[in-house]
């Protein structure tokens, strides 16, 4: 499993349209091979980042996969135009994962 990790700023004012836009997006992106979640937060310091946070199966399910993908067309369609500037993407392996106790 591999975490995909993206730090995205949107134009301003842009942040509600960008929400909505996602709304549809995210139905795109649940819908491909090795999908395994994802997390979409906004930062509380600055409303403009967003945090994107994706599970993948293995990395070629995003970098191949996904990206390669006609489906990934409509992606681009509805969200790059918000980005200023287009985020960086890394992926991530997991070295510990500690769950919560519960209580």
């Amino acid at each position: 499993m591999i975490t995909e990790h993206a730090l995205l700023s949107v134009r301003p004012g842009t942040d509600a349209e960008f929400e909505i836009a996602f709304n549809k997006a995210k139905s795109i992106i649940s819908s491909m091979r090795g999908f395994h979640g994802l997390t979409l937060s906004r930062c509380m310091e600055n409303a403009e980042t967003y945090l994107l946070l994706v599970e993948w199966e293995r990395l070629e399910d995003h970098t191949e996969g996904f990206r390669g993908s006609e489906e990934y067309q409509e992606w681009r369609r509805l969200l790059h135009h918000f980005y200023s500037p287009i985020p960086t993407v890394e992926h991530y392996e997991h070295v510990f994962v500690v769950p919560a106790l519960s209580h």
